[in-house]
């Protein structure tokens, strides 16, 4: 499993976010919260978003974002050049998005999925590598690419 990832909710996906770095402690896996730090119904995901997603992509690393949906975390997040969000609601779509995708940081909408499922999708995400297969590599390579224009 990875060592180090950053996490970052907005208010909607506040409560899940707590409970899911209580899990990353039990997986001895270290994070960093990058918020929020309290319940604020007037926060803005881009926010979190944005600071995480960057923290990623500097130091070539992993994150978790979570809100109501998981959307506008992904939308935001992929803005930022280097990073690949996707947003997950099951096991399976985790596991592709690392094999295939390479992602780097998992969205996740706490509206939409238990605590339960979270962890195993969280699980998976984290312990699931890239398959380094041509056509993948080819296939992110275009996209970096596309991202310098």
């Amino acid at each position: 499993m990875i060592k180090k990832v950053y996490i970052g909710s907005d208010h909607a996906g506040f409560f899940l976010k707590e409970k899911i770095k209580e899990f990353l402690k039990k997986e001895n896996v270290s994070f960093e919260d990058i918020g929020s730090f309290e319940l604020d119904e007037s926060d803005d995901y881009p926010r979190y978003a944005f600071k995480l997603a960057e923290l990623v992509a500097k130091n070539n690393s992993r994150g978790i974002l979570i809100c109501g949906s998981g959307l506008g975390m992904c939308i935001a997040a992929n803005k930022v050049k280097g990073i690949r969000a996707v947003n997950v609601c099951d096991e399976e779509t985790a596991k592709l998005s690392r094999t295939h995708n390479n992602s780097n940081v998992l969205c996740l909408g706490a509206n939409n999925i238990s605590f339960s499922k979270a962890k195993r999708i969280i699980y998976i995400w984290l312990t699931t590598s890239f398959s380094k297969k041509e056509r993948h590599k080819r296939r992110i390579l275009e996209i970096i690419n596309y991202e310098k224009k």
